[in-house]
């Protein structure tokens, strides 16, 4: 029964079946599955959409779809792991979001969907951050990687701007920043004193391993 529900929750998130993977999720638990088991049948199943957008072989809404089957199950799964006091092997604390006058959301959901199966906690702040929310959010959680997004050239130099800040406060040394959307470029990345760029969720993933020495 166990490996059924695990079987048809993989099935669900490659099919992009949203309904279906909360559904499983929820059965998962009821059944009383581990919950770290399920988690890592989950993670297998996105890393294998992941995999295929790298090669070429799947598209954006692929990865789109994937993730938002995924992200339906994660809270399900993850509220049964903190219920049973059981704690997954924590990669690293990731600070994520869309900078000030951006609302773009997509991107950065599917990173932090594939963050958080590649095993980071990740503190998703939302759309539309100003420079000062991100850097509460780095001392709040003591975070290993700032990671934010911008679609818009006109937003992409918040990105310079919440940098700036973080060395004005004398916390730039301490953490990693990793910057990515629509508007970015490795030359404007490396301008601006990031320290990692990638076009793709796939690619920020591996980018975030590189920079906490995982990879």
């Amino acid at each position: 029964m166990d490996n059924e529900i695990l079987k048809n929750l993989r099935k669900a998130i490659l099919e992009y079946d949203i309904s279906g993977s909360a559904s499983l999720a929820k059965k998962a638990v009821e059944e009383k599955i581990d919950p770290l088991k399920v988690l890592n049948e989950m993670t297998k199943a996105i890393r294998e959409v992941g995999d295929g957008f790298g090669r070429g072989e799947l598209w954006l809404p692929d990865l789109v779809g994937a993730a938002d089957a995924m992200s339906a199950a994660t809270p399900i799964i993850e509220e049964e792991i903190k219920r049973r006091g059981s704690e997954r092997e924590s990669l690293g604390t990731i600070i994520l979001g869309t900078v000030f006058g951006d609302i773009h959301s997509i991107g950065k959901t599917m990173v932090a969907t594939l963050l958080t199966a590649e095993g980071f906690k990740v503190v998703d702040l939302g759309v539309d951050i100003k420079a000062e929310k991100f850097v509460e959010a780095v001392k709040k959680y003591n975070a290993n990687i700032l990671a934010m997004s911008a679609l818009m050239t006109m937003t992409a130099p918040e990105q310079r701007k919440v940098i700036k800040f973080l060395e004005d406060e004398g916390l730039r040394k301490g953490i990693k920043i990793m910057i990515g959307g629509g508007a970015i470029t490795d030359e404007f990345a490396k301008d601006i004193g990031a320290d990692g760029y990638d076009p793709t969720a796939p690619g920020a993933v591996k980018l975030a391993r590189k920079l906490i020495g995982k990879e």
